[in-house]
């Protein structure tokens, strides 16, 4: 009888195979300090600066929270809206000339499409497998020339912006109630010089004029205010359009807060 011939083998599974082979990274001595196992090495290290670079934003959002504005108002012409911090590059680039105006197509779609669309190349562009930035000038060069662009439209962007009047603008004014069957509300609303730089409700336009609720001035020096106006600012002289006792009922009703009488 020849040897094996005639036998079975038959298979347990209470047996545990012994062919598994533990998370051993693969020989990469071919190229050595180029390039590592993907598991767990270079993810490990994507999530650890990932994690530092998210906390480090967390940081930021609590020393520094983000300012809440006032209600937004679509008939508010006069408003300049300001973008989140990651897009003020963007909103720089638009106040050239060369990509505003007439040619706000170039600086909307053909600039940032050249620059984002390089950096989706990239990987296309440059397949060295050289991991040392200087070895890898396409790459490079990219980066850092998008890095220098960003910062520094950034930095214009921040510089350049006038602050006080953004915080003005976005101010919240709490509203106050006044009463519209007052006399002094029928002048004031028949002024379009008034109510068009003070609101209907005298709280006043955001970079237009100021509130004129809470005012400490007495009647005669808003009476002297709107017959001459203020010197150097965007209230004019002479734009009252009424008698003398209307002009008083107005100063007393603006004085009041627009309140009725007690």
């Amino acid at each position: 009888m020849e040897r094996g011939k005639g036998l079975q083998f038959v298979g347990d599974s209470r047996v545990k195979a012994n062919n598994r082979k533990p998370n051993i990274p693969k020989d990469y001595s071919e190229y050595p300090g180029k390039t590592e196992a993907f598991w767990p090495n270079f993810l490990l290290k994507e999530w650890l600066v990932g994690a530092v670079f998210l906390m480090g934003f967390l940081c930021l959002t609590v020393a520094h929270p983000a300012p809440l504005e006032r209600m937004a108002d679509p008939n508010d012409t006069g408003y300049i809206p300001l973008p989140d911090w990651y897009f003020l590059f963007l909103y720089q680039l638009l106040k050239y000339q060369f990509a505003s105006g007439d040619y706000n197509v170039i600086g909307v779609i053909v600039i940032p499409g050249l620059a984002f669309g390089a950096l989706l190349l990239a990987p296309w562009l440059d397949t060295g497998k050289e991991r040392r930035p200087i070895k890898r000038p396409i790459a490079s060069s990219i980066m850092i020339l998008s890095f220098i662009a960003v910062a520094y439209l950034t930095w214009e962007s921040v510089a350049q912006h006038d602050w006080e009047a953004a915080a003005e603008q976005g101010m919240i004014v709490e509203e106050v109630e006044i009463d519209m069957e007052a006399q002094g509300y029928e002048i004031y609303s028949v002024q379009t010089s008034c109510i068009g730089c003070h609101g209907d409700n005298l709280a006043g336009v955001p970079g237009v004029g100021p509130s004129l609720i809470d005012s400490e001035l007495t009647v005669e020096e808003t009476i002297e205010i709107i017959i001459n106006g203020i010197e150097g600012t965007a209230m004019p002289g002479g734009a009252f359009e009424g008698t003398d006792e209307e002009l008083e009922i107005l100063a007393e009703y603006i004085v009041a807060d627009g309140q009725p009488e007690e």
